[in-house]
């Protein structure tokens, strides 16, 4: 799975882990990436979205809806 977002197109960047004595050695920021049920064009699908873009509104959710059962009436 690529660590990129659908919508906004955020992906890992590198960077430094720097010590205290200064040591340093190169390590990975991944953006914080949801699987999420979504309405894509009118049907749902899922996607891989980012938290800010869900935060933001970017993103319609789908809700799957329960149909009554009629053998129990509920």
């Amino acid at each position: 799975m690529a660590k990129v977002c659908e919508i906004c197109g955020k992906r890992p960047v590198t960077g430094n882990n720097v010590s205290h004595a200064h040591n340093v050695t190169k390590r990975r920021f991944n953006p914080n990436l949801q699987r999420v049920r979504a309405l894509v064009d009118g049907t749902p699908k899922k996607i891989t979205v980012c938290t800010s873009c869900l935060k933001a509104g970017k993103v319609t959710k789908h809700v799957r809806v329960k149909k009554p059962n009629a053998a129990t009436g509920t």
